[in-house]
């Protein structure tokens, strides 16, 4: 698809991958004006969406030159109302990138619609984005142009991997999960959390999952053969007491200081913007992002599909919002 001399097309990896890794370098993002985050593939450009159930990447091409990029992920995810059995299937933005001397020539519009047109070819009911509150450009793109609505508000909180461990403490207990009891878990207390995954189990398997750990205290039962789990806990993702998520969160921060290659420089997480738990996790401000910003648009006119997209985009965050770790 060719706009105003300028060549959308899918992402070739041998012929590509060099020129999209020197456009992810020179556009930075980051939380402030002061701070900016350069995003480092480590050879692979399609990394953020390699393991989703259905990806693509496109570029812009403009006299050899690549000066665009856009990758969408497409996944089943749990929507309260949207039939059948309150799941969706939803396609993903993320990763628009438009080189600095080529702005404002359409570019950016051009691989949105592309993309957005293979969501609609694979049946997407929902596509959804996310940005930092404060990118005006991203922001305009989407809502103004493209007709997204604001939709849910995240934190981004950033952490640095010091050469300390953190002193655990002696009355909690820190498990790793079998796979099985992680999913069952996972399924039990959110399952019918916003845009939980329907493939969960998919992503506990993946290779780049170092596993699920609970935290309980000492004097509770561990968890057990027939459902059983204690009173008060806390795993990766799924928390109902502070406490127990600083002692999980020191104990991930440690498991990254001894990472055998040495890359780890820092830990990234993400939680909904009004979950009480953002005052638990560790994080520097100067990095972290208070107030990510979500936008959903529906890309069905049927009547179900509208109705449910506006009792989504009406009614208040629930306090819980599940993140994919594959799109982080």
């Amino acid at each position: 698809m060719e706009f105003n001399k300028f060549r959308i097309r899918s992402y070739e990896g041998q012929s590509d991958r060099a020129q999209v890794e020197i456009l992810e370098r020179k556009c930075e993002v980051g939380p402030s004006e002061s701070v900016f985050l350069f995003t480092d593939t480590m050879g692979d450009p399609i990394c953020r969406i390699r393991n989703s159930p259905m990806y693509m990447m496109l570029v812009a091409e403009l006299d050899n030159e690549l000066v665009g990029v856009i990758q969408g992920s497409i996944k089943v995810v749990t929507v309260q109302g949207h039939p059948p059995k309150d799941l969706a299937k939803v396609g993903y933005v993320l990763g628009l990138r438009v080189s600095r001397n080529h702005r404002r020539k359409g570019i950016g519009s051009s691989l949105v619609t592309t993309l957005e047109e293979w969501f609609i070819s694979n049946d997407v009911d929902y596509a959804y984005m996310a940005t930092e509150k404060e990118n005006h450009a991203s922001t305009n793109l989407f809502i103004n142009k493209f007709h997204y609505t604001k939709f849910r508000t995240p934190s981004i909180l950033v952490n640095p991997v010091n050469h300390h461990s953190f002193k655990m403490s002696s009355n909690i207990e820190i498990s790793r999960l079998k796979i099985e009891q992680a999913e069952s878990l996972y399924r039990r207390f959110m399952g019918s959390t916003e845009f939980f995954p329907n493939d969960i189990g998919n992503i506990l398997k993946n290779k780049l999952s170092l596993g699920t750990w609970m935290a309980y205290f000492k004097d509770d039962i561990n968890i057990g053969p027939n459902g059983q789990i204690p009173k008060s806990w806390a795993m990766l993702s799924v928390w109902n007491s502070g406490k127990l998520v600083r002692a999980l969160c020191q104990f991930v921060h440690n498991m990254a200081k001894e990472n055998k290659d040495d890359k780890v420089k820092i830990i990234v997480t993400e939680v909904g913007g009004r979950d009480e738990l953002n005052h638990h996790i560790p994080h520097w401000k100067l990095l972290s992002c208070p107030e990510d910003l979500w936008c959903i648009k529906a890309l069905k006119n049927e009547g179900l599909s509208i109705n449910t997209f506006h009792e989504l985009t009406k009614t208040s965050p629930t306090r819980a919002l599940f993140v994919d770790p594959r799109e982080v």
